[in-house]
């Protein structure tokens, strides 16, 4: 019997996993390998939280350090220069394959604890014994001048090593050494910034309340306060302007007169301003420049103008706290549009479960459901656990998980994800995962880690934020103090081009451009089944220039399948199926069990079998109801004198094939040595003949079918821009080639080892500025993390598939690729289209100051609200794209 072509495999059965994020310089970390570290193999590290306490054993001369971030050679040569800058190291030793560090040294000279220092100069953190990672969520931190106030209170507390603040989502994560610090200091240290806990790591009333929030944000107590602030506001304009005999002095404080439209605009601060002073307040105590602090000195300043110096800044105080409280209102509101995109993902679970206990059902949360648990689940009932059908059968929608969007049929054994909906049958399912593992619950633990990763665009954002903010505080200073001698203004005027400035001076739409594309970005495509773990990788895919694909299970399906019957000799389809049945039977080839399933599909009966053997390297014999049958190679029959060259076809008594349709002119007779067979392999197909010794029965050819989306997608990829497609496999060339040539893939490389398949990746990566890698996640998993960007097919419940590659596609569909490049290069674009813009308008408005051409009132609405609004609105665009329904009429229209 002859041989299947197959991928050539790593034969340890444990691939390597990696992450390509290693901070700002990620991508040239994650494919700069560095000599001296070579022989350290990639590794993902899980991240800090409880159950990954680290160990730092000082033994004598020699320490050891837990540090999960070092997983590459690049990271572990940072980390071995910077400590062996310290005297009195002996050697270093790190190993990125378990992400510890090993040092000898005197201690006479350094210690443990300058060790871990050098460490943590170098970028990575030293986990210690008694870490605890808790997340809290803050929904009124929804600004980066919020997260900045957070920080530097969390900075005070002794005892936290990192923090993470994620405005886009209302969550600060927090590790920190629980002999030294608990979660009521982290609760109280954010609290003392201005901003109120709801919940914390496991606590399901914040998600609940952050859910409601959207609705109540027009009506909350600081719109409240808005509101009437805008009302005195319009009263006060009305006898500024309108009702000017009746604008009488009223009152005097500190020598100043008081007007009607005076006080009015001063109840107007008053009622308008609170919350403005009282972020101010917790900023200037947690000294951090931010818009608070900006608009309270604003504010403040034109009070003490007005008071004491007698310019009448009321109107532009009044202003000021109207117009800022607006925008604030609007900026929440935005956000909220931007965090519920996240909400939806976390809602498709249910809250409870019913599960059948003691011969009854009962309904308990879910939280309480056990592995093992029998769950029941009627029609239109979402799946509240991950688990595998034990009893029923229905259609199940698995569109929140995979983005199938055709529901896909369940029976007994089937597996079943948590938040999938049953269509229409009854379903018991047997539990298989906790309510925290299962695979919605990783989903959206990795959405929300997402965010960490960012994007060098973003990284550009802060390290520019840095420097704006102080010079154009600058510049007001400046503008207040030299406009009245070189444009010769009015000191009142001067000071409110200042006042004006120090609206503009806090880049808060500059800074929140990129995270809320990315969130809209990553959330959007993870509701379309399509799992990408980072902004820098959403970042990277939409810059690829080539996308690699691994042949079998990606291009191909991964299972042989018989794909052409050819009957000879009056033969029928069946009666060859049914000899080839027999003599495979017993065969644990995989070609053997194709054929095989084949025949129990179509039905056809078995025979007695007989005195089975296996021919090595031609085939198997046997007695079928007591005459002896071969299958296998062509050669095989050649050596039993068989005429291979003028065989009859059988024209009737079945389906026959187009390829046995080509026939020659006497009698209906085939070529099998010339034409036949050569055809089939040229397809790509392996050839098996079947016969008695004295007549030939039939023809199988067996091939791992190409997946029908696999030629669309190729196309698609090509219109929407990537220049180069590209198949690596462990195949032989004949396969290989036929392969390619029907998926219309530009070029190939066949009979690759895995270690051949990574240089490939490494030789594309030199030549072009981005490469894509699509495998399954498992075998392909040295080349998906060499690749700029690692895509794994079929992904939805493998943890290996869900850890080892950047991107996922969770439901077993090439078509989703399309899908995913465009939106990572409308997602860049419109990252593009929102830093230049909100700086544009910033800049703009800042130079334009200065001459009188912009009022407080458009600085306060087109400089902050406008713009975060405007950038929060175009980053929502990106929920709008979704995978092709029919990618072939798209194709073929794009």
């Amino acid at each position: 019997m002859t041989s299947p072509d197959e991928e050539s495999h790593d034969g340890s059965g444990e691939p390597p996993d990696h992450t390509h994020d290693h901070g700002e310089d990620s991508h040239e970390q994650a494919h700069t390998h560095d000599h001296e570290h070579e022989e350290h193999e990639h590794i993902r590290h899980t991240g800090q939280d409880g159950d990954d306490v680290a160990q730092s054993i000082d033994q004598g001369d020699v320490a050891q350090f837990s540090v999960p971030e070092m997983d590459c050679p690049s990271c572990a040569g940072k980390v071995e220069n910077s400590v062996g800058k310290l005297d009195g190291i002996n050697s270093v030793d790190p190993q990125v394959t378990t992400g510890t560090l090993t040092v000898s040294y005197d201690r006479e000279q350094t210690s443990a604890t300058a060790i871990a220092e050098r460490v943590e100069k170098a970028g990575y953190t030293v986990e210690n014994t008694g870490e605890v990672t808790s997340k809290f969520t803050v929904p009124e931190m929804d600004c980066a001048s919020c997260a900045g106030k957070i920080e530097n209170a969390l900075n005070r507390v002794g005892g936290v090593t990192t923090y993470e603040t994620q405005p886009t989502t209302g969550t600060v994560v927090v590790t920190y050494d629980s002999s030294r610090a608990g979660q009521a200091d982290v609760i109280n240290a954010i609290e003392s910034a201005g901003y109120e806990v709801t919940a914390t790591t496991g606590d399901e009333s914040g998600r609940q309340e952050a859910g409601g929030e959207r609705e109540g944000i027009w009506t909350s107590s600081r719109a409240l306060k808005t509101w009437v602030s805008g009302g005195f506001v319009a009263l006060g304009l009305l006898f500024e302007f309108f009702l000017i005999g009746q604008n009488i002095q009223i009152a005097g404080l500190l020598g100043t007169d008081l007007l009607v439209a005076d006080v009015l605009f001063l109840i107007a601060v008053a009622t308008g301003g609170q919350e403005i002073l009282r972020n101010g307040y917790y900023s200037a105590r947690n000294l951090n420049l931010d818009i608070d602090f900006l608009m309270s000195v604003a504010i403040l300043g034109a009070l003490v103008a007005s008071l004491v110096f007698g310019e009448a800044l009321y109107f532009e105080a009044a202003t000021l706290a109207f117009l800022f409280s607006v925008a604030e209102l609007l900026e929440r509101y935005s956000m909220d549009r931007a965090r519920n995109s996240l909400r939806e993902l976390m809602d498709l679970s249910p809250d409870e479960a019913t599960v059948k206990r003691d011969g009854s059902t009962e309904t308990i949360p879910v939280d309480e459901v056990a592995v093992g648990d029998i769950v029941v689940v009627k029609p239109g009932e979402k799946i509240p656990m991950d688990g595998a059908v034990v009893d029923g059968e229905s259609a199940v929608n698995q569109a929140p998980i995979t983005g199938e969007s055709v529901p896909v049929d369940k029976t007994t054994g089937d597996e079943v994800y948590a938040g999938t909906i049953n269509e229409e049958g009854y379903l018991e399912v047997e539990v298989t995962s906790e309510a925290g593992d299962n695979t919605l619950s990783r989903i959206v633990e990795l959405v929300e880690d997402a965010q960490s990763n960012k994007t060098e665009r973003e990284q550009f954002v802060e390290r520019f934020s840095t420097y704006y903010t102080p010079v154009v505080v600058a510049f007001a200073i400046l503008t207040t103090v030299g406009s009245p001698y070189v444009l010769g203004t009015t000191w009142s005027t001067a000071v409110v081009y200042g006042l004006t400035l120090l609206v503009l001076a806090c880049p808060c739409a500059f800074v929140i451009s990129t995270p809320v594309s990315v969130v809209s970005g990553i959330t959007s495509a993870a509701k379309n089944g399509v799992l990408i773990k980072g902004g820098n990788h959403l970042e990277a895919m939409g810059a690829v220039d080539v996308v690699a694909f691994d042949k079998t299970g990606t291009l191909t399906k991964g299972e042989l399948t018989v794909t052409d019957v050819v009957p000879l000799n009056g033969n029928s389809e069946e009666d060859v199926l049914r000899c080839a049945r027999g003599l495979e039977q017993r065969s644990e080839h995989p070609i053997g069990e194709a054929i095989v399933a084949e025949a129990g599909s179509a039905g056809v009966a078995e025979l007695e079998i007989d005195d089975f053997e296996s021919i090595t390297g031609k085939g198997v014999r046997a007695d079928l109801d007591g005459t002896p049958h071969f299958a296998g190679k062509p050669g095989l029959f050649e050596e039993l004198d068989f005429d291979l060259s003028h065989v009859h076809a059988t024209t009737d008594g079945g389906v026959v094939t187009q390829t046995a349709r080509q026939m020659c002119d006497r009698n209906n007779c085939l070529d099998l040595l010339e034409e036949t067979v050569p055809e089939l392999q040229a397809e790509g197909k392996t050839v098996v003949l079947v016969g008695t010794e004295d007549e030939l029965e039939g023809v199988i050819a067996v091939a791992d079918e190409i997946r029908p989306e696999a030629k669309r997608t190729v196309t698609r990829l090509k219109q929407l821009g990537v220049s180069r497609t590209v198949m690596l496999t462990g195949d032989n060339e004949r396969t290989a080639r036929a392969i390619a040539d029907q998926v219309g893939v530009d070029e190939y490389q066949a009979e690759l080892l895995p270690e051949e398949k990574v240089a490939a990746i490494e030789e594309l990566v030199d030549e072009f500025d981005g490469v894509a890698m699509v495998g399954d996640g498992i075998n392909d998993a040295p080349a998906l993390a060499t690749a700029t960007v690692g895509v794994a097919m079929g992904a939805a419940g493998t943890d290996t598939a869900l850890e080892t590659a950047d991107i996922a596609l969770m439901g077993d569909d090439l078509a989703k690729l399309p899908y995913l490049y465009e939106l990572a290069n409308d997602a860049n674009g419109v990252i593009r289209q929102n830093i230049w813009s909100s700086l544009a308008v910033k800049a703009g408005l800042a130079v334009a100051v200065p001459f009188g051409y912009v009022p407080i009132w458009l600085a306060v609405l087109a400089g902050d609200a406008g713009m975060t609004t405007a950038v929060t609105g175009n980053a929502m665009r990106l929920s709008r794209i979704t995978p092709d329904t029919d990618t072939e009429t798209n194709a073929s229209e794009g």
